[in-house]
């Protein structure tokens, strides 16, 4: 198989492994040209995307950019903040606008859960989700993987814990959906009030200890506090969700093996993880960011090429 089956990337719900497979096979050639001394190619010279944020986000839109750059497709970056968004513009009447300038590509990202996949129905565009509220942020969960495979040889029967503010997290369950489909198992850990009710029903273990659930794991993915999400207290105060939840280098050294550390990013260090575990020998967190170019790279690249195609 040489092409995605699906025409979007919404959500790892929508895609297989096979997918997957055909993702990582080509982020491993665009791994090779990002080190080279001249790293681009002219792979989509004749493809225009476009970055809607509606969103704040540094790392995703950089990557996002880059990767595109590096295919050396056309880019145009739209940021909701200085828009007629906030004039009252609609979503679809801003996509509309935004493809009258033949635009083949959006990358989006939206407060709103399930807007990437409303714009998809309405617009003749290929639609790469860059995060839609607490939902899915699929490219996340497939550097993620990625960065295991890389690490670690496979991700298929591996166990990987997923650790802090699972509830607000949309890198959390694009993970799961990600790690479930190539064959790893999968827990969780936090506070009781940042765990989803419902969580168990996608075949994932609930570990309230964090020390029981590194002795368990080969990697623990670290996820951030949301605060920004929060409209309540989930837990009495940041110092005690770090001495319960929280990762330093004392810990990890008493559990007796050594486990890969990540991290999506931004790092609220000292609170989830302390700076010496956060740049240890098994933290991967940069490789993840390098990874992130490499993967957006290969997916913008496979839509792109199914553009092409028709």
């Amino acid at each position: 198989m040489n092409q995605l089956s699906v025409q979007h990337l919404l959500g790892i719900k929508h895609i297989n492994k096979a997918d997957i497979d055909l993702i990582f096979k080509t982020a491993d050639h665009f791994k090779e040209v990002i080190n080279r001394p001249i790293k681009k190619v002219p792979s989509l010279r004749d493809i225009t995307i476009a970055n809607l944020f509606f969103e704040n986000s540094t790392r995703t839109k950089l990557s996002f950019e880059l990767a595109e750059k590096r295919l050396s497709a056309d880019v145009i970056n739209f940021s909701a903040s200085q828009s007629s968004v906030k004039k009252g513009e609609t979503l679809i009447d801003t996509a509309n606008n935004i493809l009258s300038m033949k635009v083949d590509l959006i990358v989006m990202r939206h407060p709103h859960v399930g807007a990437c996949d409303f714009l998809s129905k309405h617009v003749n565009a290929r639609i790469v989700n860059a995060g839609d509220g607490t939902h899915e942020h699929p490219t996340q969960a497939l550097l993620d993987s990625y960065s295991i495979r890389e690490k670690l040889g496979s991700v298929t029967g591996k166990k990987i814990v997923i650790v802090g503010d699972v509830l607000h997290s949309r890198v959390a369950l694009s993970n799961i959906y990600a790690l479930k489909l190539q064959g790893a198992e999968v827990k969780v850990c936090g506070p009781k009030t940042l765990i989803p009710k419902y969580i168990e029903n996608l075949g994932v273990g609930v570990e309230p200890n964090i020390r029981k659930a590194l002795e368990w794991c080969d990697v623990a993915n670290v996820l951030r506090v949301q605060n920004e999400r929060m409209d309540i207290n989930y837990f009495p105060s940041t110092r005690e969700y770090t001495q319960l939840f929280g990762i330093n280098k004392k810990l990890l050294d008493s559990i007796g093996k050594k486990i890969v550390i990540m991290h999506p990013g931004p790092i609220n260090r000292g609170v989830e993880l302390t700076s010496d575990v956060a740049d240890a020998e098994q933290s991967i967190i940069l490789n993840q960011v390098e990874n992130g170019v490499a993967i957006r790279m290969a997916v913008i690249y496979l839509l792109a090429e199914q553009i092409k195609r028709n």
